[in-house]
């Protein structure tokens, strides 16, 4: 029994731990959108570039743990990762920025199917009802910004949304192996992916500035940083928590440039908000 209770209580600060990782992954995703407008160069080079920077560093932060194994679960994890940060970058330049994001945050319900196929993790009421209302609010948040055109770019993105689902299931079920090893080569991917297009000239120092940024921090530490979340907490908990990226998007922006969301923005990110709250609190005290 004490041991038991020596677990409990160690097993909660890594959970704490776990949710404080996951709020400055979706932090640092959310500056992306402004930093890539820094950068005059080809989407996919700039996606590839990126990825470049951002292997080494998961290369540095895991350099213990990154075990290779060649496993399918690895590599097929590997290449969800890399269908996502490559595509999502293709759909925002073939549809609105808004489209993108809420098409891509379609990922809880391909989570919520793929966790009780894959991970045997039970998905409840609760999960179903959380959902449901981030949708809700998500539909509200972009509502203004939504556009009907852009059709391949919105399949696209609708696509990343099963993949970013895919490489977060497939990355938790790799919790007691390596998992960084997915993402490290997933970043791999990535840059050969975008290798054929950066030939297409060469950004300024400005550009370079704003590349370093984007591999160092928006992409590398948030993944170093959500990796090891998703050994900590489910799946399904993983992916609400970071549907706040979305939500800061418009935040630097008015911070920035001044330009305040529309009332049924601030609705919707509201609803957000207060879903994904409840959720955890709900789950805390259960626990």
């Amino acid at each position: 029994m004490k041991k038991f209770l020596a677990d409990a209580n160690n097993a909660r600060p890594d959970h704490s731990r776990a949710i404080v990782f996951l709020l400055l992954a979706a932090l640092l995703w959310s500056t992306g959108g402004l930093f890539i407008k820094w950068v005059d160069w080809n989407g996919m080079a700039i996606s590839g570039v990126r990825s470049l920077i951002s292997a080494l560093v998961i290369g540095v932060a895991f350099r213990k743990d990154l075990k290779i194994t060649w496993s399918a679960t690895q590599l097929l994890c590997a290449v969800a990762y890399a269908l996502t940060v490559s595509l999502f970058v293709v759909a925002n330049k073939l549809t609105t920025a808004a489209n993108a994001i809420l098409l891509q945050y379609t990922a809880p319900v391909h989570v919520a199917l793929l966790s009780a196929w894959i991970l045997k993790e039970r998905v409840t009421l609760r999960d179903w009802l959380t959902i449901t209302a981030v949708l809700t609010g998500m539909v509200m948040f972009f509502f203004e910004q939504m556009s009907p055109g852009g059709l391949v770019g919105n399949l696209l993105a609708l696509f990343t949304g099963f993949t970013f689902a895919l490489f977060s299931v497939l990355l938790r079920k790799q919790k007691g192996a390596s998992p960084a090893a997915s993402v490290y080569l997933g970043n791999l991917l990535t840059f050969l992916l975008g290798l054929p297009f950066m030939f297409e000239g060469a950004p300024g120092l400005q550009g370079w500035l704003g590349m370093l940024y984007l591999g160092v921090f928006q992409l590398g530490l948030a993944y170093v940083l959500y990796t090891w979340a998703l050994s900590q907490v489910s799946a399904m908990e993983a992916i609400l928590i970071t549907l706040i990226e979305p939500i800061l998007n418009p935040v630097w922006v008015f911070m920035l440039m001044g330009e305040m969301p529309a009332l049924t923005s601030l609705v919707g990110g509201a609803i957000i908000i207060g879903a994904v709250t409840i959720h955890h609190l709900v789950g805390a005290k259960r626990q």
